[in-house]
């Protein structure tokens, strides 16, 4: 069990944390940032996933290009001067980038800049190249596949894999090696920097582990349709024979939305990833356990039953449920992992089956304060529902802030409930608080506070909002945020509550 011992922490991707560089990365600020964590008393950093992100997906962490491979905008340019592999001056040719947001395109197009004259200047040193040779010998199951991925998705203008010519889209050898020769230098360079990337990583997370601090990472469910991890493992997705997917991904129709949601993600072949013993999800989970210290799989239900849409349809209204082989799959995983570190994200309906599937595999589910008001006592989000073995939430990324939710998005019969359970009036300048009393409070194992209902933040610094394409994904902490005073109350709660 993961959760043997009471906890709390604070839930802050990577891009949030302030820099001189456009977006939060490796560098000082995130060793700041653990400090401040080890010195409120708390155990767990949550972050979203690591994975590569572009503008074409929104920047979206849940959509990329690779499941295996860094985002390398996350790459601190001052470790990469310290290495001799850019100048002082290099550095302060970056543009006015502004602190409260993440402007992306703006930060690609610096960082390209800085990777160029540090991948140049890294072929130019005659030093030992041991440590990045072994690096390449030890990820090359997916690295060789990503790199050219890349190196063609540049070849061909952007274009999906799918489109690509059709050696190349169905990986006949002789193309593969033919394309791999004629792009050396482009697939260098990003191995280059998924190197510097997972080196940064690795001390950065090596820091915190140092301080008793585990880094909680996230696991999407599904592939994205133009990926690595898809055009490298056609067999084991529902594609034709052009490569173009038969069903993919969603949720059906709910209260919330009408039509339901079409991701449009590839469904995978379970019966193909059985063959093998589930060969894929075993390297992909042991890349993940290298990574983070425990995994947050999202959309967990899906490994129970997963609704399947026929890719022809515009929405999710005409799909229909599948069984995933849940049983099966979990007993080869946790039979192959001696440790198997895994938080179910279990929100919104959730059926039976699954509660089953999470209780004989012993995964604790997740509570989230904002789902508990407003309806009955057996509301499962309320605290004095949970178990144990659970992970409580006062929001997650897709929500709105508490104080932003709380102030435009509940009505008064959900104000009254608050106050009623919590035997406190609560307004928008204090429920923040609030809620991180009834989190830390609870039975729940594990209390994760977003960052930003630890500041008491509004709804301008809302990370995501899902649905919607365009302002995701970009809001950053101020540096001057970052200090101890805004801490204190945080220490408070996780003394009195135990969880220290």
């Amino acid at each position: 069990m993961i959760l043997s011992r009471r906890s709390s922490g604070i839930l802050l991707h990577i891009s949030s944390l302030p820099s001189p560089y456009g977006i939060g990365d490796f560098g000082s600020e995130a060793y700041h940032f653990a400090d401040i964590l080890a010195n409120s008393h708390q155990k767990a950093w949550q972050i979203l996933p690591l994975t590569p992100t572009d503008q074409g997906s929104g920047n979206s962490p849940y959509s990329s290009t690779s499941l295996m491979a860094g985002n390398t905008l996350f790459i601190n340019p001052e470790i990469l001067q310290k290495e001799g592999l850019l100048t002082r001056q290099n550095l302060q040719d970056n543009p006015e980038f502004k602190d409260a947001h993440v402007d992306f395109k703006e930060v690609h197009s610096f960082k390209t800049y800085l990777f160029d004259i540090a991948f140049d200047n890294f072929q130019r040193q005659s030093g030992n190249t041991s440590e990045y040779e072994q690096f390449c010998i030890s990820n090359a199951s997916w690295l060789d596949d990503y790199t050219l991925y890349v190196a063609l998705k540049k070849h061909f203008k952007g274009v999906g894999w799918w489109d690509w010519s059709d050696p190349l889209r169905m990986r006949e050898q002789t193309a593969i090696l033919i394309a791999t020769a004629a792009h050396t230098q482009e697939i260098e360079r990003e191995k280059f920097l998924q190197f510097q990337f997972f080196k940064q990583w690795g001390a950065l997370k090596k820091y915190c582990n140092l301080k008793n601090i585990r880094i909680i990472g996230d696991a999407p469910i599904y592939c994205s349709h133009d990926s690595a991890d898809v055009w490298s493992n056609t067999s084991l997705f529902n594609l034709d024979t052009s490569g173009k997917p038969i069903t993919v991904a969603g949720v059906p129709p709910d209260y919330f939305s009408p039509q339901g949601q079409r991701w449009g993600n590839p469904i995978y072949k379970w019966e193909e990833m059985k063959k093998d013993g589930y060969e894929w999800w075993i390297h992909r989970l042991q890349h993940d356990f290298t990574l983070y210290d425990v995994v947050r799989i999202d959309h967990f239900r899906g490994l129970i039953a997963y609704w399947e849409i026929p890719a022809k349809e515009k929405t999710a209204i005409n799909g229909q449920w599948r069984d995933a082989p849940a049983d099966g799959f979990l007993t080869k995983l946790t039979g192959y992992f001696t440790h198997f570190p895994v938080i179910a994200e279990d929100l919104g309906t959730i059926t039976q089956d699954v509660k089953q599937i999470m209780n004989k595999f012993s995964l604790p589910g997740m509570k989230v304060l904002q789902f508990a008001f407003g309806d009955s006592a057996d509301n499962p989000y309320l605290p004095h529902n949970y178990n144990q073995n659970s992970v409580v939430y006062t929001g997650t990324h897709d929500n709105n802030t508490t104080s932003g939710w709380y102030k435009n998005e509940t009505d008064t019969d959900v104000k009254s409930s608050i106050q009623n359970y919590s035997g406190v009036k609560s307004n928008t300048k204090r429920i923040h608080n609030d809620f991180i009393r009834l989190a830390h409070s609870s039975v729940a194992g594990l209390s994760i506070i977003p960052l930003q209902d630890v500041l008491g933040l509004g709804a301008d610094s809302r990370m995501n909002t899902p649905s919607v394409s365009k302002g995701n994904w970009e809001w950053r902490v101020l540096k001057s945020q970052l200090n101890s005073k805004n801490f204190i109350q945080l220490q408070h709660m996780t003394e009195i509550y135990g969880r220290v």
